[in-house]
């Protein structure tokens, strides 16, 4: 055989029958070794070579020292933590934080949660684009401040792994079977999240990214905290767009005005407001004018979207499904699995339906009360 280099000959493969065929498939299957040599293995050749020098943890934390604001949360070792642990060799303690988050059970089940819409079309939001959301426009923020990006992300991140299936619905529904009610943040914070092993301060910026809650105790989670609703509102408010519910020129001329009605000019602009106010006054959050037409704009989606009659309907709906299924499970703490004896059975069976997701929930219905789907929470209806 010609002298052929492993690459080439695996390009060449891929070629010899229309659509690849077999060939393709040998040719993928030759990729299991990588491109190996005397000392290391590649993914491709020629091999890139490069001078390149060692940043590890500690000098990070040195270097942040310098270069982020003086309010900005400091990361020193492993953090602090409710379990002791050592420090990681090239990670900070947040950027930790950070990826078990994002490897996380909870957050990968925010892909089947409601946003605003159960059984969303193809472009409309879930609980984890919207998280996704959240971290780019609170990593923005933070990052023109000089705050820590890597704290900002996980709080962002994690600040939605405590909601229900069904969306805000579900705390409606949960609300009776918690002692002091069902809150999405603590919930997500101290129940959902707690066996990561988080930093405090991650944990204290979800616990009280809602409005309603005690301020963080971080900047970095007032960031987060005002980001989450930028987010919504504008990417809410695009999703209705999209499905025909209500159109861009619908929004209040006040809004219009500020902050446009295209998701690109409202994150724009609110966004730099943020910073603006931030630099200038030294305080995160809105200028009066804007924080006036965010607030116009949450109150018109309130009224044309989330209070409309069917999402209403909908809203009942799932508020009937998981309350019949967490008294269901109440009375047959044993269907729960996993079960720990040595635990509190109500608490665990709460944490259950409270961590499932729209589809495994109604499939739940059918299989534990014999629910028929005309029974079920309805997707999307313009009607």
């Amino acid at each position: 055989m010609e002298d052929i280099h492993p690459q080439e000959q695996r390009h060449k493969a891929g070629q010899d029958t229309p659509g690849g065929g077999d060939a393709r498939r040998s040719a993928w299957a030759s990729t299991a070794t990588g491109n190996v040599s005397v000392h290391w293995v590649t993914a491709h050749l020629p091999e890139k070579r490069t001078s390149v020098s060692l940043f590890d943890r500690e000098q990070r934390e040195r270097a942040k020292s310098t270069s982020l604001s003086e309010g900005a949360a400091v990361a020193t070792g492993a953090g602090r933590r409710r379990s002791p642990e050592k420090p990681d060799p090239f990670r900070t303690c947040f950027q930790r934080d950070r990826d078990r988050i994002l490897h996380s059970d909870a957050f990968r089940r925010l892909a089947g949660k409601t946003q605003v819409f159960v059984f969303p079309r193809d472009h409309q939001r879930t609980r984890l684009t919207h998280a996704l959301e959240v971290s780019q426009v609170a990593s923005s923020i933070a990052r023109a401040l000089r705050l820590d990006v890597d704290l900002t992300e996980a709080i962002a991140l994690g600040h939605d792994c405590g909601h229900g299936p069904g969306g805000h619905s579900s705390e409606a529904a949960l609300q009776p079977y918690v002692d002091g009610g069902f809150d999405h943040a603590p919930w997500g914070a101290y129940e959902v999240l707690s066996p990561l092993n988080l930093c405090e301060e991650t944990l204290d910026g979800i616990a009280n990214h809602s409005w309603s809650r005690p301020a963080p105790a971080t900047l970095e989670g007032e960031v987060v905290a005002l980001s989450d609703r930028i987010a919504y509102c504008t990417h809410d408010f695009e999703d209705a767009w999209r499905a025909g519910i209500i159109e861009r020129e619908d929004l209040p001329r006040e809004v219009r005005t500020l902050v446009g009605t295209t998701r690109g000019s409202q994150l724009n602009a609110l966004i730099e407001d943020v910073i603006w106010l931030a630099a200038d006054r030294g305080v995160v959050g809105l200028s009066h004018p804007m924080g006036e037409a965010l607030a116009a704009f949450r109150n018109f989606n309130y009224d044309h979207i989330y209070n409309r009659p069917e999402s209403q309907r909908q809203g009942q709906a799932v508020i009937d499904l998981l309350q019949a299924l967490t008294e269901h499970l109440l009375a047959k703490p044993e269907l729960v699995p996993d079960l720990q004896l040595s635990a509190d059975p109500a608490r665990q069976v709460i944490r259950y339906v409270a961590g499932m997701t729209d589809r495994y929930a109604f499939q739940m219905a059918i299989d534990l009360l014999g629910w028929t789907t005309d029974r079920l929470p309805r997707g999307i209806d313009v009607s």
